[in-house]
């Protein structure tokens, strides 16, 4: 597996993105079709798929971390909100654990949720 990082410009308050990246309904509006929580396990369903994972660590305003449970391998994927030191721009970083052959698709894959995060929310 392959870390990757990637990050993305958002035109946004900081508390409205986080709200995007940690609870069901913010993450059903740009991550999956639907989001069921159940203590720390996240159902992302997206037509008659789902996936679940475990809420590994949350900090307010600042990150959260997820761990696929239904992978073999340490899936881990992570969202960081950075705050520009001179003017107040937000940098989303994703963190993502990926095999090498699926990098270029599973880039392809955030760009287009990411897409779809900044259309929600107006950026």
């Amino acid at each position: 597996m392959k870390k990757i990082e990637l990050e993305y410009q958002i035109r946004s308050s900081s508390s409205v993105l986080f709200s995007r990246l940690s609870t069901a309904s913010g993450l059903a509006e740009w991550f999956a079709d639907n989001v069921l929580v159940e203590g720390s396990k996240y159902t992302f369903i997206w037509g008659k798929t789902n996936q679940t994972a475990e809420l590994l660590a949350i900090r307010p305003q600042e990150s959260v971390r997820f761990k696929w449970l239904d992978s073999d391998e340490p899936s881990e994927f992570e969202f960081y909100i950075v705050m520009g030191e001179i003017i107040e721009d937000i940098s989303l970083i994703v963190v993502d654990h990926v095999e090498e052959e699926d990098e270029e698709d599973v880039i392809k894959l955030w760009n287009a949720s990411i897409g779809r995060l900044k259309k929600a929310i107006g950026s």
